[in-house]
């Protein structure tokens, strides 16, 4: 089929890198706290009309939200990674081909997920740690919120399209106008018709419609190309490109949904042996998860606005540019994870009394796991960002490996044996190691390519000498 990219000077190969950052880089940014705002403004009013078991109801159902999360990102970002890689190499055709199969895949995904959920509900949720107090909300809260995962996973996922297309502040507005929609809702249906947990799932999903449909329209006029029906025929060759280059971001959502899972039952099994209690330590990090959330917002968005340039420019050997955007991105995440550490090495209890309030053993627990389980927060951007890089120049293996290494290599391992020895402090003790550990292994994966790239600069240099 015949297809022309619209004549224009790509600023991807030009333009500042710094500018680029910003450019790409701020609006996936609002776009990642914009998602974290949706758990966070449930949390905060579940906290202040339900109580503690609405906030471990909803730690309990955040397993479902990782999923979602996951598979939007495999199918997003396998997509735009594609497509950028092929934009920058010429190959307009197999770029365009990506995105149409991208699409299609984010709404069979969607409507599947939603319906293996709903059947299997009550089984899921005592899965992911939920006992007979915190069950009945958890269901509750989980049977609505399910009904909008094809709307949360096709407008999250073609968000990422949106923002590869050029378009990284519409790409914002999709998912801000959802977001703005949640919060004016969540205190009516709350308070206001006193619905409840079943009135914070309402809003959530009503918010998710309203980002979908404006994605949708989005999609009608994609500026590189004309999406067409024959692009979004599913073709198993370009349904393998998206998703071994969107493989990283996957396991690595599932990877955080599987430690959450087992996080929440040492939490209750190991917290019942303590003076806390089952239900304190389960309310407690799934607060503490929503605020990393907000953190995380930052470096993946930071990390998600790089994909762009990385991609354009590996594919046209820019490999100069490729570097200099990782230095000024690792620089970025740094400075503003180190921020947060301070926060929370500082501010616990400040933090924590947002989403409500609890007895003194709540806070002193909630205290506790900011100081020890965070304390390696200042080198968290890292991981993410390099990971994103992997992905984003066509090294999905390496994506994959480093995905894996903080969850399921260290983090996951630790939170099973620490505890035998060490009660539920060893849960908090898991985290820090498991976050030095991830690091270094990304350092050791990502200098040899950086190596690699410098010699290509300078081979290049010398082919255009003689």
């Amino acid at each position: 089929m015949e297809n022309t990219v619209k004549p224009m000077a790509n600023p991807l190969a030009t333009g500042d890198i710094k500018a680029l950052i910003l450019k790409y880089g701020i609006p996936a940014t609002i776009s990642f706290l914009v998602g974290a705002f949706y758990n966070i403004v449930d949390q905060v009013f579940i906290g202040r009309g339900v109580g503690i078991l609405g906030n471990a109801a909803t730690n309990v159902a955040f397993p479902l939200s990782t999923l979602c999360t996951s598979v939007f990102l495999l199918i997003g970002i396998g997509s735009a990674a594609n497509f950028n890689l092929n934009m920058g190499a010429g190959n307009h055709e197999k770029a365009f081909r990506t995105v149409g199969t991208g699409i299609t895949l984010l709404a069979v995904c969607g409507v599947a997920i939603s319906i293996v959920v709903l059947i299997f509900l009550e089984p899921l949720m005592r899965a992911f740690g939920a006992d007979n107090e915190v069950l009945s909300l958890a269901l509750t809260y989980t049977g609505i919120t399910a009904l909008g995962f094809p709307f949360l996973i096709f407008s999250s996922g073609a968000t990422q399209l949106i923002r590869a297309d050029g378009s990284p502040t519409y790409s914002m507005l999709c998912v801000m106008s959802g977001a703005i929609i949640n919060t004016i809702l969540d205190p009516i249906f709350i308070f206001g018709f006193k619905m409840g947990m079943a009135g914070a799932a309402w809003a959530t999903v009503i918010g998710q419609f309203i980002s979908f449909l404006l994605v949708v329209r989005y999609l009608t006029r994609f500026k590189t190309f004309r999406i067409t029906g024959e692009y979004l025929k599913p073709d198993v060759k370009y349904i393998k490109l998206v998703l071994t280059l969107g493989m990283a971001s996957f396991f690595n959502q599932i990877a955080m949904a599987i430690t959450q899972i087992v996080m929440n039952n040492t939490l209750t099994h190991y917290g019942e042996l303590s003076d806390y209690g089952r239900d304190i330590p389960l309310a407690c990090v799934g607060v503490i998860t929503k605020v990393n959330i907000v953190l995380m917002a930052f470096t993946l968005g930071t990390a998600q606005g790089c994909q762009p340039i990385f991609g354009f420019n590996y594919g046209a050997k820019n490999y100069a540019r490729v570097r200099q955007t990782l230095k000024t991105a690792a620089i970025t995440v740094t400075c503003i994870t180190t921020v947060a550490f301070i926060c929370f090495q500082l501010f616990p209890r400040q933090i924590i009394s947002i989403f409500g309030q609890g007895d003194e053993m709540y806070y002193q627990f909630a205290e506790r796991y900011f100081k020890i389980f965070l304390f390696m927060t200042f080198v968290n951007g890292i991981l993410p960002l390099t990971a994103n890089f992997f992905t984003s120049i066509g090294k999905a293996p390496k994506g994959i490996f480093l995905s894996l290494t903080r969850q399921i290599i260290f983090l996951l391992p630790l939170i099973i044996i620490f505890p035998i020895f060490m009660g539920i402090d060893g849960v908090m003790y898991a985290g820090p190691i498991a976050d030095f550990a991830a690091v270094v292994m990304a350092g050791i994966l990502v200098f040899p390519q950086v190596r690699w790239m410098k010699e290509q600069e300078k081979e290049m240099e010398n082919e255009n000498h003689i």
